[in-house]
């Protein structure tokens, strides 16, 4: 009995030890998730790719003309419930969020693509390039030389481009978004290609009704100061009511944004920044671009606007506000007098502007 008993503690122990995986499972299991997360990596580039292309041939066939709430001739604005519709059910890729986020993933597709031996498992030479809200043309011929290597004639080849439906367009003409592109492209392929998003994302919306109460060419202007002020698409349906109702009094728009690209027009983009800070002495920059010294728009778009912003420029909020400044946590403040805006910029910043 006391033998019996004895051994009891043992068989216990030895039916309750846990058998712990060998050194070959280990490795086996390692190399299996390396393998897992490896092809899920080399697989994003081709992934990605899909995504951009689908994007667009769902949008394409379901397009639906851009409302218009401005009038122009009357001078008035009858806000639209449709236009709140385009900003939240329309496609993700109006906003400028989402195309910096495509951006983001743009560069790191890029990046796996251009690994040594990715041509085995992926398309060779491919890559992605994104035109961001707000971009020159300049800017766009920077992106696009810099991922094919363009030189400086090929760079300046492409600027000399023009967009093959009408109006001709000199800024204004390239949709913000990621474009693929492969090693090798020419200049030619690529125009193409640019000119087939703008026509899908904008003159294909572009009602010719809608022209005959705001051409084209005033859209893109008002939406192009709209992305260099704000990317925020409530505050430029604001911001585009202030120029409206600006038209309208026959006030100077005092845009600083055109005052950059006078500035960087007149320096040739020294040192490759096309978007440079606006001293005071800038107000008297001799430029038709100037909207401190010229009155009404900019003689051309001074950017390549997102479809939000040309939504916007169509469709301004209604306001009484005439100025307005955003505050240096990004807060948007706006006035209807100036006595009003300097209060509030001495509230904000100690002096009144």
């Amino acid at each position: 009995m006391a033998s019996s008993s004895a051994s009891k503690p043992l068989v216990q122990k030895i039916r309750g030890k846990k058998k712990m995986p060998n050194k070959k499972s280990l490795v086996l299991w390692g190399v299996a998730f390396a393998l897992i997360i490896g092809g899920a990596v080399l697989s994003f580039p081709s992934f990605f790719s899909f995504q951009i292309h689908q994007e667009q041939e769902i949008v394409t066939p379901t397009i639906k003309p851009f409302p218009v709430s401005v009038n122009p001739q009357g001078r008035s604005i009858n806000e639209n419930a449709e236009v709140d519709a385009f900003f939240t059910n329309e496609n993700p890729s109006i906003s400028a969020a989402s195309i910096k986020a495509k951006g983001i993933l743009g560069t790191i597709a890029s990046i796996i693509a251009s690994v040594p031996g990715y041509a085995l498992v992926g398309a060779a030479g491919m890559q992605f390039v994104t035109i961001y809200p707000g971009y020159r043309q300049e800017e766009v011929a920077r992106a696009f030389g810099k991922t094919l290597d363009w030189n400086k004639e090929e760079r300046a080849e492409f600027l000399t481009h023009t967009n093959t439906e009408a109006p001709t367009l000199g800024e204004g003409k390239f949709a913000p978004g990621t474009y693929e592109v492969n090693a090798g492209d020419d200049i030619d392929a690529i125009k193409r290609t640019l000119d087939e998003r703008f026509h899908n994302t904008i003159l294909s919306r572009y009602a010719t009704s809608t022209a005959q109460i705001v051409p084209l060419e005033t859209a893109l202007t008002i939406a192009s100061l709209l992305e260099r002020e704000t990317s925020d698409p409530d505050e430029m349906r604001i911001i585009s009511g202030i120029i409206w109702n600006r038209i309208w009094n026959d006030m100077n728009l005092q845009i600083d944004a055109t005052l950059q690209y006078a500035k960087s027009s007149a320096n040739k983009g020294k040192n490759d920044i096309w978007w440079p800070k606006v001293a005071p002495k800038d107000k008297y920059i001799k430029s038709s671009y100037n909207t401190y010294l010229n009155p009404g728009l900019p003689p051309t778009p001074i950017a390549n606007p997102s479809v939000a912003a040309v939504i916007a420029a169509l469709n301004p909020k209604k306001t009484n506000c005439i100025f307005y400044f955003h505050d240096k946590k990004g807060g948007f403040h706006c006035t209807a007098t100036y006595k009003e805006h300097v209060a509030l910029l001495k509230q904000y910043y100690g002096q009144g502007k």
